[in-house]
């Protein structure tokens, strides 16, 4: 590849990062925005002309060796995208799409296997060929690699840990979106603070109007002794607890690592996490795995997709780094 820097970007269902990543991994420049959700292709074209400005006076072609996007969804071995968060986003042919535009090679891979590729190769996980990401935000996400491997399964769609069973809990929300992101997920957070004010035991929440309230009012509740918050952090902490122990016993990582815009919060619900994970793993693997927070917070998909990007294009025919 001629150029030193990939171009990575973290295409979210709300919020568009993208970043100049070279070699050793050092984001070089980085630039976020709203995702503009007024038409199928108004991302794409973000997404273009913010490779154009961070190119430079190069020019894409001269200052970019290849361009790596992390998607909240699905990417298909044909490389479409189905990302239910955007709209039109059923069979979006993105990879095709950028890769005419811009000129220079496009991969493009899920949000979770992107994250626990970044994880790998400047986080947490690094050096490790067995670890899981477990993405916490909107949704609930695992990335996980095995001998070195992403785990793909048959159609893509592996990792879907927000889908796991944890409780006998099963209701509307929980066959649209899965148990455990209904019981334990950002939103879900935010649900059970809501149900909480209106029986009337709402504590510090009740100084927030309800149509404010998000996981991260409610983590910042807790931090200020609301008995009410800290509750319902354990309790989200306890059912992740049971998702790791499933993760743990199915894959025997070396390490589990705890990612997404929950794990901010990670200081209210951790130490209720590894309890229960080690309650319920397979013995010999939940006493030897690490679960940790990540460090690398919102460049881990960054990372993740320019490393693969990067490793792909050596790859390539006349690359010489086959």
């Amino acid at each position: 590849m001629s150029a030193n820097c990939v171009l990575a970007v973290d295409l979210g269902g709300t919020k568009l990062a993208v970043a100049l990543v070279n070699r050793t991994g050092k984001v070089l420049r980085q630039k976020s925005m709203i995702v503009d959700l007024s038409s199928t292709l108004a991302p794409v074209r973000q997404i273009v002309e913010l490779a154009r400005e961070l190119a430079g006076g190069k020019g894409v072609r001269g200052g970019i060796a290849a361009v790596g996007v992390a998607v909240p969804g699905l990417v298909r071995r044909d490389e479409t995208v189905w990302a239910p968060n955007l709209p039109g986003w059923k069979r979006m042919a993105l990879a095709r799409r950028l890769h005419q535009a811009l000129g220079v090679p496009v991969v493009v891979e899920s949000d979770r296997n992107a994250a626990v590729l970044g994880e790998a190769w400047r986080g947490a996980a690094r050096g490790k060929n067995d670890a899981i990401v477990l993405m916490l935000g909107t949704g609930i996400g695992a990335g996980i690699l095995s001998g070195g491997r992403l785990v793909r399964g048959a159609h893509e769609l592996s990792g879907c840990a927000g889908w796991m069973v944890v409780a006998d809990e099963y209701g509307p929300e929980a066959r649209r979106a899965g148990q455990l992101e209904s019981l334990a997920a950002g939103p879900a957070i935010a649900s059970a603070a809501k149900k909480a004010l209106t029986r009337g035991i709402g504590g510090l929440l009740e100084e927030i109007p309800a149509g404010r309230i998000t996981a991260y009012e409610v983590a910042e509740a807790a931090r200020r002794g609301d008995p009410v918050s800290i509750e319902l952090y354990l309790e989200a902490g306890w059912l992740l607890g049971y998702c790791v122990a499933n993760l743990v016993s199915l894959f025997d990582p070396e390490i589990v690592v705890i990612g997404g815009g929950l794990a901010k919060a990670s200081d209210l619900f951790l130490d209720a996490l590894r309890k229960a994970m080690k309650e319920r793993a397979q013995p010999i693997a939940g006493k030897q795995v690490r679960v940790v927070a990540s460090r690398l917070g919102g460049e881990a998909n960054l990372l993740g997709v320019a490393c693969e990007a990067r490793r792909r294009g050596d790859q390539r025919p006349g690359s010489g780094k086959q």
